[in-house]
């Protein structure tokens, strides 16, 4: 974790200037040395490196991958997959050659001074090939025997799953130049802002079911904090020296002590956020103690309670795309299964003063207006719009390939205030699901031989419709809808059934002296909750049943 200042000015002047996401997160160290290596070479060279494989799709490469195919005449990459994120079904330890999560790839990126153009060759062993073979075909095969591909990349730059259809014809929902455009003239996305969600570095501190519980944590974290400003005056070589590994450090939280910024306890910033869908924690709302919390999530939802916003959810660099919308300040990894960013665009947007403005640009009114000739057309019903289409499933499936790497875009469907009414009434259920009429689960009780323990189960059995809550309660009659009804991989009630489970903490501190989490003490909680959303699914895909 040292400093480069120089490679990573040569990343930001290369890399992350030809990126179109919005925030692009070059700067590890695979990335450093490729910008490294790349700027050593001679005008005649070779460079080779085994590496994460995510170069070669994710969104925050798209810079990457334009400027190595300007600096290098020929690019040859063996990609030796293993992604377990991207697919569940692979083992780490079985899959992967390095026994890792994450997929591996080897480049070989070759420098010529008289080339004029590159060419980009591609090839990728079986999805369910395991290591081993693998690591045989590596050791038996000739460089020049290898049955390469051709890669010719799109004007996004991507070099694979290149999508041939429509979709830049349609309206940008939100893009970069509109977020910072410093006049109307300059706007040309439906959506002004677009924001990502909050980025803690310490989820497990500063999030918890409990109030109590998070209460304390914070106060231990605080005193802890605050004991390590008393000894900034002393003489040291290194931070590492000074601060106590009792609580999770990040290099924004080591900034603020240096800085000599202090944190006061305070229970008036606790608040309830979006954590993953269909599940709200209990949040320590301080900018000191999150690594991105900035007044942009204060713009979406203010710290004056009773001002209040809805926001579109989605995900970007999945696997698959998700959406769903909140009330509620949401987390950065609120919509990730498999990789990713959590963005969400709102209704509205507040300044610091608190004055309210729709977040819909005049542009994307304008769009609307002229497309359908109809005036009586208002921003909420583009919000509502928007949302319609993006649970639209002939939208999802057309424009698969796009959604896991960009922001969407919208098309013009017919009938438009149908789809208003639609994304009206998803939005409803989807914001509202805690207060949903509760679906009549059956709830089958049986009794635990004599000294056995009531152990937690969460699972659930989708052919026999039957969520199993614990050694002793089965709820039953779980219809087919309700498991239809996906973020992801997972339904919703997949999502609630992960998130209630009993987990070691990761954090050792957390692990020792605040491991008090016990799912008996949230079980009827949790058994109306999958009620609620029970309902909210079955509504959800009859809704969605009719788009088609």
């Amino acid at each position: 974790n040292r400093e480069y200042p120089e490679i990573d000015t040569a990343i930001k002047k290369t890399y992350i200037d030809n990126s179109t996401a919005q925030k692009t997160k070059v700067y590890d160290m695979y990335a450093r040395f490729f910008r490294w290596a790349s700027s050593r070479l001679s005008e005649n060279g070779i460079l080779t490196f085994v590496t994460n494989s995510s170069f070669l799709e994710a969104r925050t490469f798209d810079g990457f991958r334009k400027v190595v195919a300007e600096e290098f005449s020929h690019i040859y990459v063996v990609d030796l997959g293993g992604d377990v994120r991207k697919n569940p079904k692979l083992s780490g330890t079985k899959n992967n050659v390095f026994g890792i999560q994450t997929g591996v790839a080897i480049s070989f990126m070759v420098k010529r001074q008289d080339a004029t153009s590159c060419k980009i060759s591609y090839v990728r062993r079986p999805e369910m090939e395991i290591a081993d073979d693998k690591l045989a075909f590596l050791r038996t095969s000739k460089f020049k025997e290898i049955d390469f591909d051709k890669i010719m990349p799109d004007k996004n730059h991507n070099w694979l799953n290149i999508a041939d259809n429509d979709f830049d014809d349609l309206l940008p929902l939100a893009n970069k130049e509109t977020k910072l455009a410093k006049s109307q003239k300059e706007e040309q996305a439906v959506f002004k802002l677009f924001i990502n969600g909050v980025v803690t570095a310490r989820d497990e501190w500063v999030y918890d079911f409990n109030k109590k519980s998070l209460s304390e944590k914070i106060k231990f974290f605080s005193k802890v904090y605050n004991s390590e400003l008393d000894k900034l005056e002393l003489k040291y070589d290194d931070i590492a020296q000074l601060i106590s590994y009792e609580i999770k450090w990040s290099e924004g939280l080591k900034s603020n002590l240096m800085a000599g910024k202090t944190e006061t306890y305070s229970q008036d910033k606790i608040i309830k956020a979006f954590y993953k869908p269909y599940n709200t924690k209990y949040y320590y709302l301080e900018p000191l103690f999150s690594d991105r919390l900035t007044e942009s999530h204060f713009s979406f939802f203010p710290r004056r309670k009773s001002q209040t916003n809805q926001v579109i959810l989605f995900n970007i660099g999945s696997s698959k795309f998700k959406c769903v919308a909140t009330g509620k300040l949401y987390e950065f990894g609120s919509m990730l299964e498999g990789g990713g960013q959590t963005v969400g665009v709102a209704s509205n947007r507040y300044d610091k003063q608190g004055n309210r403005t729709e977040n819909i640009t005049n542009w994307g009114l304008n769009q609307f207006s002229t497309h359908y000739q109809d005036n009586t057309i208002t921003k909420e019903d583009i919000f509502h719009y928007t949302y319609a289409v993006l649970h639209n499933p002939a939208y999802r499936e057309k424009y698969a390939l796009n959604l896991k790497r960009e922001f969407p875009r919208l098309p013009f469907y017919d009938d438009f205030h149908q789809w208003v009414t639609w994304g009206k009434q998803l939005m409803e259920l989807h914001i509202n699901y805690e207060t949903v009429k509760k679906y009549p689960l059956k709830r089958i009780e049986k009794k635990l031989p004599a000294n056995a323990e009531n152990k937690p189960k969460l699972k659930a059995d989708k052919d026999a419709g039957k969520i199993y809550i614990d050694a002793i309660t089965t709820l039953q009659g779980v219809p087919s809808e309700a498991w239809a009804y996906k973020l992801g991989n997972r339904s919703a009630l997949e999502w609630i059934l992960d998130q209630y489970k009993e987990k070691k903490p990761r954090d050792p501190t957390i692990a020792e002296k605040f491991n008090n989490y016990r799912f008996a003490d949230y079980k009827e909680q949790v058994i109306e909750l999958l009620q609620r959303v029970c309902t909210v699914s079955v509504e959800t895909m009859g809704i969605v049943g009719e788009m088609s």
